[in-house]
């Protein structure tokens, strides 16, 4: 990485971790039928009021476009672990909630996460995971 100023080779270097950590999870989560975004997704859902969001929202959560996560919830739809809900007030919303399947899944997922999570973290004092969490936080607020 010669050449490259000290914030382009940190840019450089999260970009690679971030892939393996992500290769790492979806490899764990693939044995529930589900994926990181997906998981993503389903734990925002399940932290919402009735367990449902604005489809713009998740997909503002996630960081995709409103085309993508319409694209993402369409197979888990299918399986049954998110559904559509209409609004009465406003047919213009488009609002998807997580069904019992999908709590049932992110339960068992849950699990793994924090396996894979303490296995990648295994060396890392809860201060310093503490201290790396809240400068990512900062790195997002500024995005």
């Amino acid at each position: 990485m010669e050449g490259m100023s000290s914030n382009a080779r940190l840019l450089a270097t999260l970009w690679r971790t971030t892939t393996c950590i992500s290769k790492k999870i979806d490899t764990k989560l693939s044995l529930h039928g589900i994926n990181f975004t997906e998981f993503l997704a389903m734990l925002y859902l399940a932290g919402q009021k009735e367990k449902q969001a604005r489809r713009i929202d998740l997909a503002e959560y996630i960081g995709v476009t409103a085309s993508g996560i319409t694209r993402m919830l369409a197979p888990m739809e299918k399986i049954g672990l998110v559904q559509k809900e209409k609004k009465a007030r406003d047919a213009r919303v488009s609002i998807v909630k997580l069904t019992e399947s999908g709590e049932r899944i992110l339960a068992e997922a849950l699990v793994s996460i924090h396996e894979v999570a303490d296995s990648i973290f295994a060396g890392f004092h809860p201060e310093e995971s503490d201290n790396i969490q809240s400068k990512l936080v900062a790195l997002l607020r500024t995005t």
